[in-house]
């Protein structure tokens, strides 16, 4: 009798255990498939992309991602950006996405970095004008011209402030260690009516490059500096006034015509 009784509890003990590891299961399974989300193919790039390369196929490669960790502006296929310019560095593993590349037909190079509306202006330069070397792709700078407009002396004023700098002789980007290097040729970034301005000033004196810190962005209202600004205790230079005469008729007495000359504060007397 105590051994039908144990044998019972053993299997009712069994067939709880295997109904609670059932319903376990089943709850476990149903949040895996309630958290899985579809996926969507992502194209990212498969080496590091210098700007102004050409998107080859060899570049980029397709990997699925959730959608809610698709970045916006992805693109699915590769057909969609083969043959495109880069106008971003891209590294190894992330998404390409419309705002680094350049527009469809745009080409690759330095063509395909300006933007539409924007013009490339490149300006001669020595190691002082681009500020040792280090007024490289990616900063900003403002435009400086020193001529002489017909005054009697210099001046200097600021042409263009918070300009783009888009090429350092051929180069499309910076120094990645952030080194100086020379270059005997800066392109600037415009507008087309800056590039008349910038153009003009090339003609019309010297031009100077100031390097800005690329998060000030503020626009400042300067005045030209003229050569004798820059002297202290310069007396300026005496005006004399100019001593104006006039005759003044006088009532005539018979036989005579008397004239009275002023000069200054002398008065004379002719009697004809």
């Amino acid at each position: 009798m105590n051994r039908t009784r144990l044998l019972f509890i053993g299997v009712v003990a069994l067939v709880l255990g295997a109904w609670v590891s059932y319903m376990v299961y089943h709850t476990l399974q149903a949040g895996t498939n309630a958290n899985k989300e579809p996926g969507v193919d992502v194209v990212v790039a498969a080496n590091d992309i210098a700007v102004g390369a050409k998107i080859e196929d060899k570049d980029i490669k397709v990997a699925r991602f959730p959608a809610s960790d698709a970045p916006p502006g992805y693109y699915s296929r590769k057909q969609q950006v083969l043959g495109r310019g880069v106008i971003q560095q891209i590294g190894k593993g992330e998404f390409l996405l419309s705002n680094k590349l350049a527009a469809e037909n745009a080409g690759s190079g330095l063509p395909g970095l300006i933007p539409p509306g924007m013009r490339a202006v490149s300006v001669r330069v020595n190691e002082v004008v681009g500020v040792a070397g280090f007024v490289q792709p990616g900063t900003r700078v403002d435009v400086l011209l020193t001529g002489n407009p017909g005054s009697g002396q210099q001046q200097t004023t600021t042409v263009l402030e918070n300009v783009g700098v888009i090429a350092a002789g051929q180069r499309l980007e910076r120094n990645a260690a952030g080194e100086a290097q020379m270059a005997p040729v800066i392109t600037l970034l415009v507008s087309p009516d800056d590039a008349q301005k910038l153009t003009l000033a090339s003609t019309e004196g010297r031009i100077q490059l100031s390097l800005r810190n690329p998060l000030d962005t503020r626009q400042e209202s300067l005045g030209s500096v003229k050569t004798d600004s820059l002297y202290r205790n310069l007396s300026a230079p005496v005006v004399r006034p100019k001593i104006r005469k006039t005759a003044v008729p006088v009532t005539p007495v018979p036989g005579f015509y008397t004239i009275e000359v002023i000069r200054g504060n002398k008065k004379e007397e002719d009697k004809f």
